[in-house]
């Protein structure tokens, strides 16, 4: 997928980020995402919560039921220079 396809995603991150109530944007994500992306959401974010905190990939996959696929792609993403997922976590959590 190429940024040309990603102008929605833009846009909807960019009123994300202007909305100032949480209970309206899990509202909104409810209605745009089925309850098995909703599902899949949580899961991944909590990988990364976990990874943060210095739990094993072994052991997430265990907890979670997660192949080590996902787990390793989101320890990929949380070393990354300029990280999101670290960017977000030392912020907000």
């Amino acid at each position: 997928m190429n940024s040309n396809e990603l102008g929605n995603v833009k846009e909807v991150a960019g009123f994300l980020a202007l909305i100032r109530d949480a209970e309206l944007i899990e509202d909104f994500l409810r209605c745009l995402l089925t309850n098995n992306e909703l599902n899949e959401i949580d899961r991944r974010w909590e990988l990364v919560k976990r990874l943060d905190r210095g739990i094993s990939q072994r052991q997430i996959a265990r907890d979670l039921g997660m192949s080590l696929c996902k787990i390793t792609r989101g320890s990929k993403e949380l070393k990354k220079q300029n990280s999101a997922f670290k960017r977000i976590l030392q912020k907000y959590c």
